[in-house]
């Protein structure tokens, strides 16, 4: 897939662990895992805005669309 999620490197700049992180935004520490590995289909809106507002970032810092990475495990 085209995007890239860099949620575990907004994660090693704030010098958070996933559980911290699933603890302050409210979904489970292997939702997280899952999250961070790409291998969701999506995610809302609302967790979005908690994980931003925990991490002190902008979704741009988490999500990145890059041509040419798909991925072809599907």
């Amino acid at each position: 897939m085209p995007i890239l999620v860099n949620l575990d490197v907004m994660l090693a700049r704030r010098k958070m662990r996933s559980r911290e992180l699933a603890e302050r935004v409210g979904i489970t520490e292997q939702n997280i895992s899952l999250l961070k590995s790409g291998k969701v289909r999506g995610v809302r809106f609302d967790t979005l805005a908690r994980i931003c507002a925990a991490l002190d970032c902008q979704p741009g810092d988490l999500l990145e669309y890059r041509a040419g990475a798909e991925d072809d495990s599907e």
